[in-house]
């Protein structure tokens, strides 16, 4: 489970709105081929019609999600291992419980573990009692590279979605409340779609706010002016960058 601290804590939501990974066990009421089983669990690739179980936290209204892939690891009856990478929001014990009534012969989910979260994985994850331990050796010792190597910076909570570079100018103007203009671009990294979360970076790497684009990244290339993407959260504190864009 991934822990923010200090300003981090303002990026959380965006870190839940990210994609999962999972490795569950499902059990199967009657046995079924491995050839079936696999058959069927690939119709369940790609957007999915779900209503949460009666057990949830959520209002059990009928959604769509998205699984982008599902895979049987291991199937000896009446237990299958599966690894589902999914939309947020997916409930894998519902998912396992179509999968069964598609087969015909029903299934519930034994176990759970999520083995992803956005870009933070389950093999580069620090256990409590390690961390506990970097801390006493930070305080006592005076050691403080195993807490250093721990904690990772607030950008990395980003590291999934698409970026912008953004001019000095533009990162202070932002930091004040402003949306980002085209011509505070200074570079698009990846191919972006309106209505797709960006993070918007400055020069030098740091990340400066959470926005939605407001157009493609073709649009934006051939504009000169209008705002590229709309300001959702602002990360970057006020006073990093001198308010060089009021003196305009």
């Amino acid at each position: 489970m991934p822990v923010a601290l200090g300003s981090a804590v303002k990026l959380v939501r965006f870190l839940m709105e990210s994609s999962k990974e999972y490795v569950a066990v499902a059990q199967l009421h009657k046995e079924v081929s491995i050839e079936d089983l696999r058959r069927v669990t690939e119709l369940f690739k790609g957007k999915i019609y779900q209503k949460p179980p009666v057990r949830s936290s959520v209002k059990r209204t009928l959604r769509v999600r998205e699984v982008m892939n599902i895979e049987i690891l291991e199937y000896e009856h009446p237990h299958a291992l599966i690894r589902v990478d999914c939309e947020h929001g997916t409930y894998i014990r519902k998912l396992i419980h179509d999968i069964g009534d598609v087969l015909g012969v029903g299934a519930h989910m034994r176990e759970l573990r999520r083995i992803r979260t956005g870009p933070f994985k389950e093999t580069n994850t620090v256990r409590m009692h390690e961390l506990s331990e970097y801390t006493h050796l930070w305080r006592n010792k005076g050691d403080e590279e195993p807490l250093k190597k721990a904690i990772k910076p607030g950008e990395y909570i980003v590291a999934h979605l698409p970026k912008v570079i953004v001019s000095d100018t533009a990162a202070s103007a932002i930091t004040h409340g402003a949306n980002l203009a085209v011509p505070g671009i200074s570079l698009i990294h990846e191919k972006i779609r309106k209505g797709d979360t960006v993070a918007i970076f400055t020069l030098k790497g740091e990340l400066v706010a959470i926005g939605t684009a407001q157009m493609h990244t073709e649009e934006a290339l051939q504009a000169k002016k209008g705002i590229f993407a709309k300001t959702e959260r602002v990360v970057m504190s006020r006073e990093t960058y001198p308010p060089l864009w009021k003196k305009h």
